[in-house]
């Protein structure tokens, strides 16, 4: 038999499978559908690195394996190619960003087929193709007629070095997540997405479908959503209110004073009322240094200025409360005002505390604890009149019900979330499809002239005025009005990369349908998706978005299912070898061309499933990628020891089952790394014995195929078997052969090994010393002795005491 030679076995496949369109998927109703999706890649100029494999290749598994039991399955890709990078690296280098994606795409797509995936590459999408973004433009059109898209002037995240307005989910640690710029702030004219619109359903539907717990956490974290009442507290002297919300409306009487934003409105409304107004500038001026991560930055300083002319009454017990300005209070943030409980809050303690304020315990615990004390669940309300003695559930209800009773305010549910910031002052993007008239406002363009086009231009350069590049193509901005046909311009900010990304996976059922963006056929049969797997980072943002589309989409009629993925995964980063994340800086990148080079693809897909808890963090290994391809050397030597035999070897009828059930479940369970060390363990059990049957072997290719499917195929082949091996069957185990009917069971005298003796398992104890007096050896140590003592533990062991 030839030497492995991974190289020459993986290319003649992989042209095989192209060639036959293997892994197409087309609507048949003959059988059931199976949808497997993975985040499609941003396709950068670095290519991909070998954390992109990890969960493309656990996908390909579930979707090879699917396919051998039956299914219909679709495992589609394509790539999420507008947005700042491409731009970047285009203002860079002098060439066009479609030139850049172009070349990035063809290198991606070249590395993603070396590695063997099972994807249906007719159905592959890009964000930037015009017949893809008409459908991003369409749904905001409809966004827009549905009163969830609209204009608003507001203080935005900043990126001075990408000149771009950012949403909050894009700031990270006060910095910009693209190029780690400090993000300040900027009034900004900016098109908004009321995502807060579908809050409650975004965390209500989360009961209806199988996502990682760890995942749910994090929608309903980021989502925010808290209980309690909007409070009035007046101003002294003024006909005017401060009004806060609060989940702890009992706690009122504890309230000390107030913080009010430096943006906050009476600000400016009372001015001439306020002594010190001058201070309150000058911090006011401070805080606009700042972005919001550092003003709610929960360790930093605190600081503020005490209003000197304005105070307000605390609403429950009437006295009057001093208050105070503050950066670490957001106006963007609830009603930015918040009343404070130095008592029971931290920070309220430290700004308390800092400035020598009253603090008033409304709460106390049987064990006196110190405050602040935070855990107010454990104790009575105290000095809080008529909700002294009840404990935080019953006070907290009393309060509201007297809150409302007495006009002071009203029960509120509020939420951290904020509407979507979705302009972005850049070229490449997709066009927002809007227009200004200065008779009838904005409006869409007509549905009949999508797509609007992204023109050709010049520069990307930012503007100095911080517009889009768009703004400065003349052809492109003055246009007519879709209401009244007169003078009218466009719209020249674009939209978010998050845009192209979260309706994708509908696309992928229809690609090339040009009249809607899938066929109502083709929605009702591969919805939902059946599982998407992604990472972690992608577990707010983008999931949140896309879930957010997907309801508005429902809600018109255009999709058949309340939510776009049935159950979500995710799986853990890849470190490089110094055990830090993988990053040219660093020189630790390892790149997969140069594995697949050196080892095989099937070498890298295996090593990528076996090197470790697929949820976790791992750390790459060269000698653990040389572990596994002297593995799959070993499998493709076992063809020498295949005999004739079309049912299991008696010696390893039971381990086969095993492994069956065993590699079954762990695929499923995404625990690769265990059901690869079971058929590394059946391999060797095999090797030890010397011979296989066709049927042991044909079992292990198939359980092995969705790992290493190159090498498996040409087993397959090589082997005699008929057809192709991605055409048979997957295995089914046998629960009454999962364990020995006999077994060579040792036999002791006096704790001592004297033989062994073939056993049934359940033998009785009277059975096993009438099989073991058999035995000639055995029989001489038992002979003319007195048997004083029989310990016999069935399918295990038995050990005789003699005199």
């Amino acid at each position: 038999m030839p030497e492995y030679n991974p190289n020459a076995i993986e290319k003649k496949w992989q042209k095989i499978w192209d060639e036959n369109k293997t892994f197409h998927s087309e609507i048949d109703h003959d059988k059931e559908k199976y949808y497997a999706l993975v985040e499609f890649p941003y396709p950068s100029g670095q290519g991909l690195h070998v954390g992109h494999p990890r969960p493309y290749t656990a996908l390909d598994v579930v979707s090879r394996k699917r396919r051998l039991e039956g299914y219909n399955v679709l495992y589609p890709m394509g790539w999420d190619a507008f947005g700042l990078p491409t731009e970047n690296y285009a203002i860079k280098n002098k060439i066009h960003p479609s030139k850049v994606t172009e070349d990035n795409i063809k290198n991606f797509k070249g590395q993603l087929k070396s590695i063997g995936f099972s994807f249906d590459w007719d159905r592959e999408i890009n964000t930037t193709n015009p017949e893809y973004y008409k459908w991003s433009q369409w749904i905001f059109i409809q966004l827009y007629k549905h009163g969830l898209a609209y204009k608003n002037e507001m203080s935005v995240n900043w990126c001075p070095s990408c000149q771009v307005g950012l949403a909050n989910e894009e700031v990270v640690d006060g910095k910009c997540e693209r190029c780690g710029t400090e993000v300040v702030h900027k009034m900004k004219n900016q098109w908004m997405l009321k995502i807060t619109e579908y809050a409650d359903r975004l965390i209500d539907d989360l009961d209806e479908v199988d996502f990682e717990d760890r995942i749910k956490a994090q929608q309903i974290n980021w989502i925010g959503r808290s209980n309690g009442a909007n409070v009035n507290f007046n101003l002294k002297e003024v006909d005017e209110k401060l009004t806060v919300y609060t989940t702890r409306p009992d706690t009122i009487f504890g309230v000390t004073y107030m913080v009010i934003s430096p943006e906050h409105p009476i600000l400016e409304d009372y001015k001439e009322k306020i002594q010190n107004y001058q201070d309150v500038l000058s911090y006011q001026e401070e805080a606009r240094k700042k972005s919001d991560f550092e003003r709610a930055e929960l360790n930093k300083d605190k600081t503020g200025v005490m209003l000197d002319g304005i105070s307000a009454i605390n609403p429950l017990s009437g006295k009057e409360i001093p208050i105070w300005v503050s950066d670490y209070v957001l106006m963007s943030y609830g009603t930015g005002a918040i009343m404070a409980v130095p008592a029971h809050d931290s920070r309220d303690y430290e700004f308390a505390k800092t400035f020598d304020m009253p603090i008033i315990p409304v709460y106390e615990t049987a064990n006196k604890e110190e405050l602040p004390l935070t855990d107010i669940n454990k104790g009575n309300s105290i000095n809080s009149e008529f909700l002294n003695g009840l404990n935080a559930t019953d006070a907290k209800k009393k309060s509201i019900e007297y809150i409302e009773e007495n006009n002071l305010g009203e029960a509120t549910t509020n939420f951290k979330l904020r509407d979507w910031v979705f302009s972005r002052q850049r070229y490449w993007g997709e066009p927002i499809p809007m227009v200004y008239c200065e008779e009838h406002g904005w409006n869409p363009v007509d549905e009949s002239e999508l797509p609007i086009m992204l023109p050709e231009v010049d520069t990307y350069e930012p503007t100095a005025t911080g517009e889009s590049p768009l703004s400065e193509i003349k052809d492109f901005v003055n246009t007519t009005c879709p209401v009244c046909g007169g003078p009218a311009k466009r719209e020249t900010d674009t939209m978010p990369q998050w845009a192209g990304s979260s309706w994708y996976y509908l696309r992928y059922m229809d690609p090339h349908n040009d009249k809607a963006i899938a066929s109502d056929q083709a929605l009702n049969y591969y919805s939902p998706v059946d599982w998407y797997n992604g990472g972690m980072e992608h577990t707010t943002l983008h999931l949140l978005y896309s879930r957010f589309w997907h309801k508005f989409l429902y809600d018109l009629g255009v999709v058949p299912t309340k939510e776009p993925y049935q159950k979500r995964t995710s799986h853990g980063m890849i470190l490089g070898e110094d055990h830090q994340k993988m990053s040219k800086s660093r020189g630790n990148v390892v790149n997969p061309d140069d594995i697949i080079r050196d080892y095989g693809a099937d070498t890298l897909r295996t090593y990528e499933m076996f090197i470790g808890d697929f949820g976790s963090t791992a750390i790459w290994s060269d000698e653990g990628v040389r572990g596994c391809r002297k593995y799959l050397e070993r499998v493709y030597n076992m063809l020498d020891l295949v005999e004739d035999g079309e049912e299991y070897s008696k010696d390893l009828e039971v381990s086969i089952h095993q492994t069956i059930k065993k590699v079954s479940e762990d695929y499923e369970n995404l625990k690769f790394n265990t059901a690869i060390a079971s058929l590394m363990s059946l391999s060797n059990e095999m090797r030890s014995i010397g011979k296989i049957t066709k049927a042991d072997f044909r079992t292990y290719l198939i359980l092995l195929n969705p790992v290493a499917p190159h090498l498996t195929e040409e087993l397959w082949e090589l082997a005699g078997f008929d057809g192709m091996l991605n055409q048979t069957t997957w295995p089914s185990y046998d629960e009454k052969k999962l364990v020995l009917d006999e077994f060579e069971m040792p036999v002791q005298i006096n704790g001592k090994m004297r033989g062994k003796v073939l056993m049934d398992m359940e033998a009785s104890e009277e059975d096993a010393i009438s099989a073991a007096k058999s035995d000639s050896n055995i029989f001489n140590h038992l002979d003319g002795k007195e048997i004083r003592k029989i310990i016999y533990v069935p399918g295990k062991i038995l050990n005789i005491v003699v005199g």
